[in-house]
């Protein structure tokens, strides 16, 4: 066939037409209302349930992403793959770019995604992978404000009051485990688990949590007794006969509904953004764990672990997309977080610690 368009996948799929059937879905996250539109009710119900927090009555949407259950293009598509980030291993995605618009393709999956300026389709098995229907429409998201100049930070984060304290590192470094931990403090409410945007302003830069609700593995859970009853108790005997080692290093997810766990209201996605932790320890020392100020400008390996590439669904203000060779901005990054207070955690591994760091913080903005 000839060149492929955005409008020859559009018209294969025909998105308003078989969503026509269900009333929408409306998410408000800061300023931006998302509308969820599907030809499956189930689909529907179970992204209803998921974005429970954030879903609020029929506004004027922002943008529309399309959610088509058991569909797929009746056409070949020339895909070629995403490079994954260092560390990372397997295929992951590809991608095909249209003018103006790219689809990208999950490997192991086989869900697909069709971004352009004007339109946002998931298609495939959404109901067999709801999780990445949920990953689509955070995309949405953190395009919407990262084309507005914040950046996107790869960090947990949590509020208590008047201090949000974001949490960067290395993957699995603890970020996920710290947060929860400090979701115990009065007043704790969490803000993001993995993603968090940032966006400059004065005294202290706006921060932007995503409605993705946190994914843990089963150490997070085993060392927290709110969260031991996620796993039975079969399991639980199971990971406790685990080395330190092969638990850490485990990876099983498990959705934590943050809402039943902890109580309502007890999520802010919005808050001013006054400190932020950058993880740098380790399980091969005995040195004592110590949180110390740091000027991010002088360390560029600290900056590193907050940085996060916007990944294969960003698409710039001007139309062109982002490549995965693309390099990030640093001065970007060290723009945005003027005003935050950045501590290097260092020393070994110890979470007892870092919450007693924590009480301090949030006790002395009480």
């Amino acid at each position: 066939m000839s060149e492929l368009s955005s409008q020859d996948v559009i018209d294969a799929l025909q998105p308003q037409g078989r969503c026509s059937a269900h009333s929408p879905i409306h998410l408000k996250v800061g300023s931006v209302v998302v509308e969820i539109r599907s030809n499956s009710e189930p689909v529907l119900s179970e992204l209803r349930q998921y974005f429970l927090h954030a879903v609020v009555p029929d506004e004027d949407p922002t943008l529309t992403v399309y959610v088509l259950d058991d569909l797929d293009l009746p056409f070949d598509v020339a895909w070629s793959d995403w490079a994954r980030e260092p560390g990372k291993a397997g295929r992951k995605d590809a991608i095909s770019d249209l003018p103006n618009a790219r689809l990208v393709r999950k490997v192991r999956t086989g869900m697909t995604f069709l971004q352009s300026t004007d339109w946002k389709i998931a298609f495939g098995p959404c109901k067999a992978y709801p999780n990445q229907v949920v990953n689509f429409v955070n995309t949405q998201i953190l395009n919407h404000f990262q084309q507005l100049g914040w950046v996107g930070c790869h960090a947990a984060a949590v509020n208590c009051g008047e201090r949000t304290l974001a949490i960067a590192g290395l993957s699995g470094g603890g970020k996920s485990t710290t947060m929860l931990k400090l979701m115990e403090l009065d007043g704790g409410r969490y803000v993001t688990n993995d993603r968090l945007l940032v966006g400059s302003n004065t005294p202290h830069p706006d921060a932007l949590g995503i409605p993705k609700l946190p994914r843990i593995n089963p150490g997070t859970i085993l060392h927290n007794p709110r969260l031991r009853s996620m796993l039975s108790a079969t399991k639980q005997a199971e990971l406790e006969a685990l080395t330190d080692e092969e638990l850490w290093t485990l990876e099983e997810k498990h959705d934590l509904m943050v809402g039943d766990v902890f109580g309502p209201d007890r999520i802010r996605h919005a808050a001013s953004l006054t400190h932020f932790w950058v993880l740098n320890w380790s399980r091969e020392t005995d040195e004592p764990t110590n949180v110390r100020d740091v000027k991010i400008e002088d360390r560029p390996d600290l900056l590193a672990a907050i940085m996060k590439s916007p990944g294969p669904f960003y698409q710039r203000p001007n139309g062109s997309f982002w490549q995965d060779d693309s390099p990030l901005e640093p001065e970007a990054y060290l723009a945005a977080l003027k005003g935050v207070e950045v501590q290097e955690v260092s020393g070994q591994i110890d979470f007892d610690v870092l919450f007693q760091c924590g009480e301090k913080l949030f006790g002395a903005g009480a």
